[in-house]
């Protein structure tokens, strides 16, 4: 096991093109990284680099106290899991995961050993002689992974391992990963677009977008403080509720008595008859969309109704128009084109700058 160390990693292809803008970040020892970003933000780039199956524009990338820019991926001591499993079809599931073990000289008790452990903690014993074409996509992903535990590397690492299975199999496999991840307490970098799969998944949480870190930290002190817009909006489903405000439209007291841009989680609006109190916020919509998905109701709605929004004027304690999404428990909710009042408490509430790029602390 090793820990996992970047400074200053930068990445420029031909023609200046910057995917990776110096990141910074450090995984310690057993602990379960997740890079989680939109498509094209950066984070299968920088896991491949980490693999070293992309070149280092300038920066370093530490393995377990060694610094591994020039060292060939087979040298690296670490094993990847791909999104399509990437396993040999004309193989046995035997034989796919003893591959590299063989390659590497390993003699045959050692490989039959650590090839049926492996099998055994994945549940895929009776699965050994069988084709990958004889198996589901949930099994070829655990003969994947069995691959990577055999050879006991330093670091997994997985990217997007669970993108091509149906809903109900990503909930168990990803279940499945934490448990063998906790079990075998081996280093693990994981990349994902899915928010929730690395809320779930991660000791240390970084969320890219752009090719630079917008925040590093705990997945529940990243949802409950997020430090910019960015992350605001990406974590949590359904995504936070942000209004821009100038000076005088909300009765929040900014320091500076600037505006910026007020987020409020749907969880923390309730819907009222009153006014919002200690300094809170209050919202007077029109209901265009209802959700229920179960356990919760989404209500999405609008100033005064979309088509009115636009010529609406805030008044104080009041933000401008736009939708506003509120999560209401149970299935009980208001009829569309009825219209409501949500309010949240001053201490649910999240204030950003203007530009979106700075978390300011009432």
């Amino acid at each position: 096991m090793a820990n996992v160390v970047l400074r200053n990693v930068r990445k420029t292809y031909p023609g200046g093109v910057d995917a990776i803008k110096g990141v910074d970040f450090e995984v310690g020892d057993g602990q379960f990284c997740v890079l989680v970003g939109p498509s094209g933000c950066g984070k299968s780039t920088l896991l491949r680099m980490v693999a070293g199956l992309e070149t280092i524009t300038s920066g370093e990338i530490d393995i377990g106290g060694r610094v591994v820019n020039q060292v060939e991926p087979a040298d690296r001591d670490i094993a990847m899991v791909f999104q399509n499993y990437a396993l040999y079809p004309h193989m046995s599931v035997y034989n796919n995961m003893a591959y590299g073990l063989r390659n590497r000289g390993m003699a045959k008790p050692e490989i039959d050993k650590r090839v049926r452990e492996a099998a055994q903690i994945l549940e895929i014993g009776p699965m050994l002689d069988r084709k990958p074409k004889q198996l589901s996509g949930g099994q070829r992903q655990r003969v994947a992974m069995g691959r990577a535990i055999v050879r006991q590397p330093k670091v997994f690492l997985f990217d997007e391992p669970l993108s091509n299975l149906d809903a109900k199999l990503r909930i168990a496999m990803r279940v499945e990963i934490r448990k063998l991840q906790r079990r075998l307490s081996t280093t693990s970098i994981y990349v994902t677009h899915d928010q929730l799969e690395a809320m779930t998944l991660a000791d240390i949480l970084v969320v890219m977008n752009g090719g630079v870190v917008e925040q590093i930290g705990n997945p529940l002190d990243i949802y409950q403080k997020p430090a910019t817009t960015f992350v605001a909006s990406f974590i949590g489903a359904p995504p936070m509720n942000l209004t821009p405000f100038k000076p005088g439209e909300a009765s929040i007291a900014v320091p500076g008595n600037t505006g910026g841009i007020l987020g409020v989680r749907p969880e923390d609006l309730t819907l009222t008859t009153g006014t919002a109190s200690d300094g809170g916020i209050r919202y007077d919509l029109t209901v265009e969309a209802i959700e229920r998905v179960g356990a919760e109701t989404f209500v999405y709605g609008s100033r005064n109704g979309a088509k009115e929004a636009a010529a609406v004027s805030s008044k104080p304690g009041e933000l401008p128009p736009g939708e506003i999404i509120v999560r209401l428990p149970g299935q009980a909710a208001p009829a569309i084109g009825e219209r409501i009042v949500a309010v949240a408490p001053r201490d649910k509430l999240h204030i950003f700058g203007a530009d979106g790029r700075s978390r300011i602390e009432l």
